[in-house]
């Protein structure tokens, strides 16, 4: 599984975000599949805002979650996460919700993993997260920080056309 992801990221340079390479919705995918989570999505945290850069979802998940989609970094989970206010793994997130460690995100998640996409500098792009519905036994974080680290890696490349 590493090696495939490894290689969809650096094998590709294309995409509609010229950050990202081409090949994150497929990475997405199979990270989503191997760890049976309902949503996997690579978020970019800048100036204050908190955004969806890829997005896969189990078919018909709501909501509906899609690139492009954006708010407040600071009542973002993601943002709890690179601050250290949430871990990484939540095996179930319910209780978080529930005394206010975690923002209210209106609808349940059971089971959430994030880690932070961090750039060769040290400084944070964003996070690479998945989560479902229910509650899972399978909370591989060693997974999204491996692939986390390959897209970071990819993130610190220039694109071919600025090398150029």
């Amino acid at each position: 599984m590493d090696v495939t992801i490894s290689e969809l990221l650096v094998a590709t340079s294309d995409s509609a975000d010229p950050e990202l390479p081409a090949a994150v919705p497929e990475v997405l995918r199979l990270i989503r599949a191997k760890l049976n989570m309902d949503v996997a999505f690579v978020s970019e945290i800048t100036d204050g805002t908190r955004t969806f850069k890829a997005v896969d979802s189990t078919p018909g998940f709501t909501p509906q979650l899609e690139a492009g989609m954006s708010g407040p970094a600071e009542a973002s989970w993601c943002q709890f996460v690179v601050e250290g206010r949430l871990p990484e793994v939540m095996r179930d997130a319910a209780p978080f919700v529930a005394s206010g460690q975690a923002p209210d995100p209106g609808f349940a998640i059971g089971t959430h993993l994030s880690t932070p996409v961090r750039r060769a500098d040290g400084s944070v792009y964003g996070t690479l997260c998945c989560f479902s519905r229910g509650v899972k036994a399978d909370t591989d974080i060693d997974l999204l920080r491996r692939t986390a680290n390959v897209l970071a890696a990819r993130l610190s490349t220039p694109p071919a056309a600025a090398r150029a």
